[in-house]
């Protein structure tokens, strides 16, 4: 059944409570398609394949993790970034996208999708915007055996820096989240995973004894937003597609 755009808008902004995050982009509503939505397509990033892909098939919006207008991205319409907004203004196709919030939810969140694959028990959560969680597994595990289980669970090969202990208390953010490792190897746990790996990340691992994994940015966050497309389809009856963008970073 056919849901108003702003109704829909603002029972997610509800929902992943939107205004109370400091971000990078603007969440919610940031390129305007037609009024009513009835077929709605999830991605992890609203590049030129995913746009395309949703207008293939039929979608009235896109939802996304990684949108348009960056802090930092330079605001001439220009290049990709006019071909991508022009396919979308062509095809009234809304694009909505959730940044820090879809990452915070904490049943719909890539995080807390994340530790549930991983088979981590949540204990608490850190950092800015509470944005790493914290977590156990149900035993210990020696770190082939948890670079194995990450690799399995999200179908990629991830690099490991094993710490100076088996890992079982484990510190999590998806993505880009290296820079939360300068305060995570203050902490009492075996193990800090996320998306990305930069090069001062191998020498803190190996001094402090917290080891680092680096699993993939677009691996670790291709469940959020595939969960909340499912739970507006569920809610509003919407017809879902999910479009899972090959991506090796």
């Amino acid at each position: 059944m056919p849901i108003n755009r702003q109704q829909l808008e603002k029972y997610i902004g509800q929902l992943l409570d939107v205004d109370r995050f400091r971000d990078y982009c603007p969440n919610g509503l940031q390129v305007e398609g037609r009024d009513t939505i009835a077929c709605i397509a999830t991605a992890v990033t609203a590049s030129q394949a995913a746009i395309d892909a949703a207008i293939a098939c039929g979608a009235d919006a896109l939802l996304v993790h990684h949108g348009f207008f960056w802090k930092n991205e330079t605001s001439p319409i220009v290049r990709h970034k006019k071909q991508r907004i022009a396919a979308l203004l062509r095809n009234d196709l809304s694009l909505f996208a959730y940044h820090l919030p879809l990452d915070s939810h904490p049943e719909l969140g890539n995080n807390a999708r994340l530790g549930e694959l991983l088979g981590l028990s949540v204990t608490g959560r850190t950092s800015e915007q509470d944005m790493v969680w914290l977590g156990e597994l149900a035993a210990p595990c020696s770190w082939p055996d948890w670079q194995a289980r990450v690799s399995r669970a999200l179908g990629r090969d991830v690099l490991a820096i094993p710490g100076a202990t088996p890992v079982q208390r484990v510190a999590w953010c998806s993505g880009g989240a290296q820079s939360y490792f300068h305060d995570v190897a203050t902490l009492d746990v075996d193990c800090f995973l996320t998306g990305e790996a930069s090069e001062f990340v191998t020498h803190l691992a190996r001094e402090s004894g917290v080891g680092f994994v680096a699993a993939g940015h677009h691996a670790t966050e291709r469940h959020g937003i595939r969960a909340l497309g499912e739970h507006l389809a569920n809610q509003f009856q919407l017809e879902l597609h999910h479009l899972d963008i090959d991506n090796p970073v």
